[in-house]
């Protein structure tokens, strides 16, 4: 069942989502095992896409990108994955979460170094904030930066960074005198190393990794925007962050809906389909419902992101409803697939296990939840 004939695209989104989802029908669904059993995905990828201009649309065609400021064609690329069960491809990290600060707060000097880069896919992002005892409270970051006058000395870990093995450049977000700070760290600089790729439940071919820096040198030109004022930059951005959790949640559901109504079509008991039992025929009758009303959420967030009328409150009611719904999706799948939804050789399985994640990262749904009910007044 398709969820993609909405009225927020237009005509050339539609020759865009035709022209993706070839990209993912070609270049992805063939090698998705490979990346699973590797645990990462090829660098290859990354090229093939930025060959194709799928990579961090956005930015102006001076740098080497499209030069669209218009967040569909991101949802295009984010739901056409989902749609194909790629969790590991972590485009719309590269693409929508870390790109734009560069994008943003970079210097004219840092955006003809590493944008190009970064629309070609010879430059891969990850950013660095989660610690092992902070978790979601950013102001508690332990990783320091030590003032040296046209330098910075970077020392702490980071942990749970997505990127963190396959990154060529990571924004980590680091204590100065001046205050939370964003320095970008590339790769191959001295005293910064990456610890295991961390194996995890879900998302098994998305690297995960610990990120360590000992007397990094950081220079002064490697500084994103001004000293001290990294905590604002990143509650700028979180609200787009979690709306793209919201949009890939969204794309989550359809392709475990769709798994599981083909399943219930085609799978008999007591003479037949299951689909045909009252319980199962209600269900997926409320789960499309459900998808229906989140779709529309979301979309309509996505007009107003376009607009720069995106709030705070309207980012964390998506990103957990969404991720919520996700999850009640998948379980809902596993149950009706029966003993066969929890063999990893069927979708619904992998699915379930990749979902779990999204009420947790970008913020839990309890904290999406304390900034909606701050919002209130409460």
């Amino acid at each position: 069942m398709s969820f993609d004939n909405r009225p927020i695209f237009e005509e050339e989104h539609q020759v865009f989502r035709d022209n993706f989802r070839r990209f993912c029908q070609e270049e992805v669904v063939p090698y998705q095992e490979k990346w699973i059993e590797q645990g990462i995905v090829d660098r290859s990828i990354w090229e093939q896409a930025g060959d194709n201009g799928f990579l961090a649309p956005h930015v102006d065609e001076e740098y080497g990108g499209l030069g669209i400021q218009d967040f569909r064609y991101s949802q295009i690329m984010i739901e056409e994955l989902a749609y194909v069960g790629e969790n590991g491809f972590a485009l719309s990290l590269h693409n929508d979460v870390i790109a734009p600060y560069i994008s943003a707060y970079g210097t004219e000097e840092q955006k003809q170094r590493w944008l190009p880069g970064i629309c070609s896919g010879e430059i891969i992002l990850a950013i660095a904030m989660t610690e092992p005892d902070t978790g979601s409270d950013l102001q508690a970051v332990k990783t320091r930066l030590e003032d040296k006058g046209d330098h910075y000395i970077l020392n702490g870990s980071k942990t749970y960074i997505s990127n963190g093995i396959i990154s060529d450049l990571v924004i980590v977000a680091a204590k100065a005198p001046e205050g939370i700070t964003l320095v970008c760290v590339p790769r191959g600089a001295e005293g910064f190393n990456r610890g295991r790729n961390l194996q995890k439940m879900g998302l098994k071919s998305q690297d995960t990794a610990e990120l360590f820096f000992e007397n990094v040198v950081v220079p002064k030109t490697d500084v994103l925007g001004e000293p001290g004022q990294g905590f604002i930059y990143l509650m700028q951005k979180l609200a787009q962050e979690r709306l793209v959790c919201a949009v890939g949640a969204m794309g989550g559901c359809v392709f475990a809906f769709n798994e599981t109504l083909n399943y219930v079509k085609e799978r008999t008991a007591f003479g037949r389909p299951i689909g045909k039992f009252q319980n199962t025929r209600f269900r997926m009758a409320e789960l499309k419902t459900e998808i229906t009303i989140g779709q529309n959420f979301v979309d309509n967030l996505v007009l107003k992101l376009n607009d720069n009328k995106l709030t705070p409150d309207e980012a964390s009611m998506s990103k957990w409803w969404c991720t919520d719904l996700l999850n009640k999706v998948v379980d809902t799948g596993v149950q009706f697939h029966g003993g066969a939804g929890y063999m990893l050789e069927y979708p619904i399985a992998r699915a379930y296990m990749d979902a779990r994640i999204t009420p947790i990262f970008a913020g839990t749904n309890e904290i999406m939840k304390e900034i909606i009910g701050r919002g209130l007044g409460l």
